[in-house]
C-alpha cells in the first residue's frame, strides 16, 4: 500500500471514529490533510464522516488544482486559511460537536472560548478564539482565520462548530476531541465556581510544553 493510500484510509478511519462517538452527525463536518507532495486530500461536500470512501476523497496538487475525487467541502476557504497562515499545519478538522456549539451560545465573539480547566486543553489547543457567526460556506470564515495571522491552532465558529489545525491528521483529531471534552466540562461546571488552573499553573504548562499562548 502506498503512503497516500494509507493516509486516505487513516482519514476515513479517524473520521468514522469521531462520527461513531457522536462528535459530529449526519453529513456535518469536514477534514483535510497534506500529502507528501505538498498537495491535499479533502472530504467531499455533503458526505457523512461515518461513510467516507477513501477512493472518493478530493485530491488537490501543490498548486491547489483539483485533480481527482468528488467535489470538496464548501468550507475549503476555512481549511486553506490555516494551511496558508500556519506553516506547521498538516491537517485541519471541523466538527459540529454538541457541547462546543452550546458553549459558543453563552459567550461573545472575540473572547477566549475555553477556560483553562485542565492542562491538556492548554497543551493541545493553546488559546481558542470564538469567531462570529457566518453562513455555512461563507469565504469570510477563512478571512477571519487569516486575520489571526497564524496565532491560533483552533477557533470556534459561533453557533456552528470548532475548527482545529494539527501537525498531522491524528494530532488534529486528538486536539478537536480535547476541545469538545473541555467544552463539556465548562458546561457541566458552569455557575458552580469550578477550580480551574491558576495563571501560574497555565504558565508552567505553556513553558514546559512550548505552547503558543501569548498574542
Amino acid at each position: 500500500m502506498s503512503s497516500e493510500a494509507r493516509l486516505r484510509e487513516q482519514m476515513c478511519v479517524l473520521a468514522k471514529s469521531l462520527f461513531d462517538r457522536g462528535l459530529t452527525h449526519g453529513s456535518t463536518g469536514n477534514i483535510s490533510t497534506r500529502t507528501e507532495d505538498g498537495g491535499m486530500l479533502v472530504s467531499p461536500t455533503g458526505t457523512s464522516f461515518g461513510r467516507l470512501d477513501p477512493g472518493r476523497l478530493a485530491r488537490f496538487d501543490a498548486n491547489g488544482s483539483h485533480l481527482s475525487g468528488d467535489r470538496p467541502t464548501k468550507e475549503m476557504p476555512l481549511h486553506s486559511a490555516f494551511y496558508d497562515t500556519r506553516g506547521t499545519t498538516g491537517a485541519v478538522v471541523h466538527l459540529h460537536s454538541c457541547h462546543s456549539v452550546a458553549l459558543s451560545m453563552l459567550h461573545e465573539p472575540g473572547e477566549d472560548f475555553l477556560p483553562p480547566l485542565t492542562p491538556y486543553a492548554v497543551m493541545q489547543l493553546g488559546r481558542v478564539t470564538l469567531l462570529p457567526f457566518f453562513l455555512p460556506g461563507d469565504p469570510a470564515m477563512g478571512q477571519a482565520v487569516r486575520g489571526l495571522a497564524g496565532k491560533r491552532t483552533a477557533v470556534m465558529l459561533a453557533n456552528h462548530g470548532p475548527v482545529v489545525a494539527g501537525r498531522d491528521v491524528e494530532a488534529a483529531c486528538n486536539a478537536i476531541e480535547e476541545l469538545e471534552a473541555t467544552a463539556q466540562l465548562a458546561l457541566m461546571t458552569r455557575g458552580l465556581n469550578p477550580r480551574g488552573l491558576t495563571d501560574a499553573q497555565v504558565r508552567d504548562v505553556v513553558t514546559k510544553f512550548d505552547v503558543e499562548w501569548d498574542g
